[in-house]
């Protein structure tokens, strides 16, 4: 084999060894995901780009507040981006006054925007109860969010969750880990 030959075989070996560790980083550890939409502000906005960890969820459970990555069911390769509300087995409501319940006890948090409208309660005005592997979601921007409280989006499965965003490489101004707790 001439010099030639054998420098094209070691560069395609380096190629696809390349090729096969960014495969591996993008299946298994993380993947960077576009925000769409303004139902995560003020947290996150509109074409901010997140660096989703997919490999935190293989370890732990999903823990209150986290903000998570899912399919959304009706159409292919479209991704919602929400925080963890209520976990699995708990009860979760929304009073007329926007008020969210997990169990029967006021949730305190500081997340949501706003106070939640009266018409934006959705299907949360009567007591969600959660099962053993499920999750109820919400955009921070809570009175314009398509969430949990829609039918078309409902209780997200721990099986659907992709990861969570970890930290916001897009704009440069405002990278950074992102807050969960």
């Amino acid at each position: 084999m001439n010099k030639v030959m054998k420098e094209m075989i070691s560069t395609l070996s380096y190629l696809l060894g390349v090729l096969c560790l960014t495969w591996l980083v993008i299946t298994f550890v993380g993947q960077r995901t576009e925000v769409d939409g303004s139902s995560m502000e003020p947290m996150l906005t509109d074409g901010d780009n997140l660096i989703v960890d997919k490999i935190t969820y293989r370890f732990r459970e999903p823990q209150r507040f986290d903000i998570i990555v899912f399919p959304f069911k009706y159409q292919k390769n479209t991704y919602y981006i929400k925080r963890i509300i209520g976990l699995p087995g708990e009860t979760v409501q929304i009073d007329g006054q926007g008020n969210i319940y997990i169990d029967g006890e006021i949730l305190e948090e500081n997340y949501g925007s706003e106070i939640i409208a009266p018409d934006n309660i959705g299907t949360a005005a009567s007591p969600i109860v959660l099962g053993e592997d499920e999750y109820f979601v919400m955009g921070d921007n809570r009175n314009n969010s398509r969430d949990s409280r829609h039918p078309m989006v409902g209780n997200v499965r721990r099986e659907d969750i992709i990861g969570r965003a970890w930290v916001r490489i897009w704009p440069l101004a405002d990278i950074g880990v992102l807050k969960h707790q």
